[in-house]
């Protein structure tokens, strides 16, 4: 398993962008030659912290690619939409090109979606070994310990070959595309963040391995893996 980093702090938003902003500044210096691959979540602490990332100094955001850990199947421009709140609150103001973006197409048949972005990400990839390897996963936790949207009991949990995948979620009744273990454990620096007291009691059940939480799955292999948690 990987090391757990926490990072605890009583604020979490200018702690985590600060964080952030010097994971992609160093990234940047140290591959001049290509982009800095950021792997973006949703959520309501995301978007602030986004917000301040978009006016970080130091941030060469021409030379990011951004990817997004899922997507609900909902157009660009719904309210829920993953990608219409990294592009108001991160993609807009940062003015990152819209080459660099790899969206998850919400709009499309799931299937059809992740194979599209997958596809992306090959291309991306070059000729790079292994799955595709992000320098920095940001990812949230929910109250049942899913991530992006590898939810309890769904089939993804499983998927050893493809990076990204159309996921049905009995619970919710609804398809999500959902990045896969393989691509997240090949990552770089996956860093969990989690705002507020009420999820504490399942990230200590994932930090001790219990539940089967499917946060628990996430373990890069050669990598480093971070918990950011605000009180």
């Amino acid at each position: 398993m990987s090391e757990r980093q926490l990072l605890e702090t009583k604020d979490v938003f200018p702690e985590a962008t600060d964080w952030i902003a010097a994971r992609i500044i160093s990234g940047q210096s140290d591959f001049p030659d290509r982009p800095f691959r950021l792997s973006l979540s949703g959520g309501s602490t995301p978007a602030r912290i986004y917000a301040s990332l978009a006016r970080h100094p130091g941030i060469d955001w021409q030379r990011v690619l951004i990817t997004f850990g899922d997507e609900r199947c909902v157009p660009p421009e719904a309210p829920d939409s993953n990608y219409r709140m990294a592009r108001e609150s991160l993609l807009g103001p940062a003015a990152v090109p819209e080459n660099h973006v790899v969206r998850l197409e919400g709009e499309l048949p799931p299937t059809e979606a992740a194979r599209r972005a997958e596809e992306s990400l090959r291309a991306w990839a070059g000729g790079e070994s292994g799955p595709f390897r992000h320098d920095l996963v940001l990812l949230g936790m929910g109250e049942d310990g899913h991530t992006a949207s590898l939810f309890p009991g769904t089939a993804a949990l499983q998927e050893q070959e493809r990076w990204v995948i159309g996921n049905h979620v009995p619970k919710l009744d609804a398809w999500r595309i959902t990045l896969t273990y393989p691509v997240l454990n090949a990552s770089r620096v996956v860093a969990f963040l989690v705002n507020g007291s009420a999820k504490r009691p399942v990230v200590e059940e994932v930090w001790q391995g219990e539940g089967h939480h499917p946060s628990s799955g996430v373990q890069p292999s050669q990598g480093e893996l971070w918990w950011i948690l605000g009180s």
